[in-house]
């Protein structure tokens, strides 16, 4: 994929595979931070940056700055959006 002209053309190169220290974009990952201005346990999607610091798009929001050594990989992003719970319980599923 990449842009294209009025004529159909490609304007510009295709869109390469970012991979970062192992992740891509939109890989669920898990965030232990000990120390520094985000301390805490983040859960969510990453984006990735060439720098090797990460955005977290967590419930809370977004965390921005979360360096890659911080992050295990939780789930590799496979085009389906995934919710981290509490499951539906049978006692408020509707029978039919």
């Amino acid at each position: 994929m990449c842009r294209v002209d009025n004529y159909g053309f490609p304007r510009t190169s295709a869109k390469s595979i970012r991979v970062v220290n192992g992740c891509t974009t939109g890989d669920l990952v898990k965030a232990l931070v000990n120390k520094g201005k985000k301390p805490g346990t983040h859960v969510g999607r990453v984006s990735v940056r060439k720098s090797g610091s990460f955005n977290i798009k967590a419930g809370a929001g977004t965390i921005q700055g979360i360096a890659w050594k911080h992050c295990s990989l939780l789930q590799r992003a496979d085009g389906y959006n995934y919710y981290r719970g509490d499951g539906v319980s049978s006692s408020t599923w509707r029978k039919r």
